[in-house]
């Protein structure tokens, strides 16, 4: 079994993950920013300083790891307040997250999980799946990740500390918030959404999934560096989403086919185009190289994840 750091284990990702990581028997120190966020069984180590800085000098005495598994972030924001919002999610995300790659490899660790996002290589698949070759950021939150993967991997190149990077696209599960809660609330409610003419594909993956293919990465001895897509097998249409998270909830979407091209020119009128491209441009993963090198496969179907995640939306509404 191996001993695991896991920065930013009190988020949404983090508490899957290392949830996972105790059932499988492994020892697991979360890094986080405030005491008291953490479950039982995993190690609490709390460290304010922002953008990590210090961590070497604040490493606990005692503590060693096999991996750090690197969730903490800046995260994409829409509508960013910072003057230069390039410089802010570099300072977490390119920098914050070498500061930590490098305390790890000082005290001993052998690899390094940096956790990365789709949107380091692009918003859309232009026809066909985006392989790990992909590099195309569109915003100041992707460009900040793309940094930090080659950064990282420099690092790991010149010290021999293993560095892995993987991306997800969008994350689903019990304790989902953003966009995704906003989805199922829309579902929910019966209100009536103009997306039933939708075909475009969009990836995405269940926390579980992602969680696992962390710990696999983490673990696994051939995981000893490049980068890794991971996603749910069978990416589907945005309309077929509305539908499948209908199904799970017992409560049918109501889909209007509203042309796309009528959604895209009212995205323009709106100032809402950037919202309605993700919606209508494709974003699938190819996830090949997950699954060639390493032997990973999602243990869930989007189905099932959608059905957890249902079943955590109703228990929320009756603890409400």
């Amino acid at each position: 079994m191996s001993r695991v750091v896991v920065t930013g284990a009190n988020g949404f990702v983090g508490q899957a993950l290392c949830r996972l990581a105790l059932a499988a028997g492994h020892t697991v120190t979360a890094l986080v920013r405030r005491k008291g966020a953490v479950m039982p069984g995993v190690t609490e180590w709390v460290h304010d300083t922002p953008d990590f800085a210090d961590l070497d000098a604040a490493w606990p005495a005692g503590l060693q790891a096999d991996c750090v598994i690197h969730l903490a972030a800046r995260v994409h924001v829409m509508h960013d307040q910072a003057p230069d919002p390039d410089a802010a999610f570099d300072a977490t995300n390119v920098a914050g997250a070498r500061r930590v790659a490098e305390a790890a490899h000082a005290r001993g660790v052998r690899r390094f999980v940096f956790v990365s996002s789709i949107k380091a290589a692009g918003e859309r698949d232009g026809g066909v799946p985006l392989s790990e070759d992909a590099a195309a950021p569109q915003d100041a939150y992707g460009r900040s990740k793309l940094r930090a993967e080659r950064q990282l991997a420099q690092f790991g190149a010149s010290t021999g500390l293993e560095v892995v990077s993987v991306r997800p696209p969008l994350v689903y599960g019990p304790g989902v918030r953003a966009n995704f809660l906003s989805m199922m609330n829309a579902v929910a409610r019966g209100l009536p959404l103009p997306l039933g003419a939708v075909k475009s594909r969009r990836s995405l993956v269940y926390v579980d999934n992602l969680a696992h293919a962390l710990l696999h990465c983490a673990t696994d001895p051939r995981a000893t560096h490049g980068c890794f897509h991971v996603a749910d097998d069978d990416p589907p249409t945005v309309a077929e989403l509305l539908r499948m998270v209908g199904d799970a909830l017992g409560r049918p979407a109501r889909l209007v086919p509203v042309p796309v091209g009528a959604l895209r020119a009212l995205g323009k009128l709106t100032g809402l185009g950037p919202q309605i491209g993700r919606l209508t441009d494709s974003l699938q993963l190819d996830t090949c190289r997950l699954k060639r090198e390493l032997g990973w496969q999602p243990p869930y179907t989007t189905r099932e994840g959608l059905a957890a995640t249902a079943a955590w939306y109703r228990s929320r509404d009756q603890r409400q």
